[in-house]
């Protein structure tokens, strides 16, 4: 079964997307509850979610496209338990709007240029999206994740990702720095390059975002994307933590400090001044 449409429905006329099943649709409104935010009209949908500009919106709501068609929950059960393919986006022509954007949240440009040259970041089509690329040990792409380069803040994982892997960079020194996502670790690296006139050579990983841990100790979790690491790194013997400095980035440090404390020496080191290390990058520039 292929993504032919997108709306899964889920009763009544109540809907999710297969991309999005936080996303909600019913009675001509949506809400997406993991990004807190909705909305009231197709428009409002387009923009937000898709990343559209007013006028690239418009013109598909004005060519008047036919409603799509909809699975049901056990057609969705299905497609997910089966999808396996990874569904990169198709590559711009350019890479100007990525760089543009990163460089003016004020990451290095030669950190941003490497890393489209390694094939661990591009500019997608149509919405000029950031694309996050993790590559297994034989260059196979495993994961994607996406960052809108407009003021919306979209962001989330591509279809098919393997969520054991995640944006990262890899080194020789035996220490892990672990950050929420992949523009926090490219603002630590240029935080680092900026003080010290050079780069970190230790391994880097962004896990995609964190989520506070289970009120039960027995079924908490290590993040998949750093268990993996840690599975296939054993020369690692420090995990520095620097997640966000807010209520769940700090309960997240605290979870993975306590499952970890016994093999590793594990410390939360979270930005200096504001929420993340990108907030502390822009404050230094400013």
């Amino acid at each position: 079964m292929e993504y032919n449409t997108e709306l899964v429905r889920l009763r009544g006329d109540t809907y999710c997307t297969c991309e999005h099943d936080s996303l909600k649709i019913s009675n001509g409104k949506w809400m997406w509850w993991s990004r807190g935010f909705g909305g009231a009209s197709a428009l409002d949908y387009l923009m937000k979610v898709r990343g559209m500009s007013f006028t690239e919106a418009m013109k598909i709501l004005t060519e008047g496209a036919s409603a799509p068609a909809f699975y049901t929950k056990k057609e969705y059960k299905s497609l997910k338990d089966n999808e396996k393919r990874l569904l990169l986006p198709e590559k711009s022509r350019t890479n100007d709007d990525v760089i543009r954007y990163l460089a003016g949240r004020g990451i290095n440009k030669e950190l941003i240029e490497a890393c489209i040259r390694r094939g661990v970041l591009y500019e997608s089509l149509p919405y000029h999206n950031c694309i996050f690329v993790d590559m297994d040990s034989a260059g196979v792409a495993r994961y994607v994740c996406f960052r809108s380069t407009n003021d919306y803040k979209l962001m989330g994982d591509c279809a098919g990702s393997d969520k054991r892997y995640s944006f990262r960079t890899s080194g020789t020194g035996n220490m892990l720095h672990v950050f929420e996502c992949p523009i926090d670790l490219l603002s630590y690296l240029t935080l680092m390059h900026r003080e010290t006139g050079r780069w970190i050579l230790d391994p880097m990983l962004s896990l995609g975002g964190v989520y506070e841990p289970n009120k039960d100790p027995a079924k908490r979790r290590i993040p998949v994307a750093l268990q993996n690491m840690l599975d296939n790194h054993p020369e690692l013997t420090s995990i520095s933590l620097h997640l966000d400095n807010d209520h769940v980035g700090k309960a997240a440090a605290w979870s993975i400090e306590g499952l970890l404390k016994d093999k590793y020496n594990v410390a939360y080191e979270p930005p200096l001044y504001g929420k993340d290390y990108n907030d502390y990058l822009r404050h230094l520039l400013s």
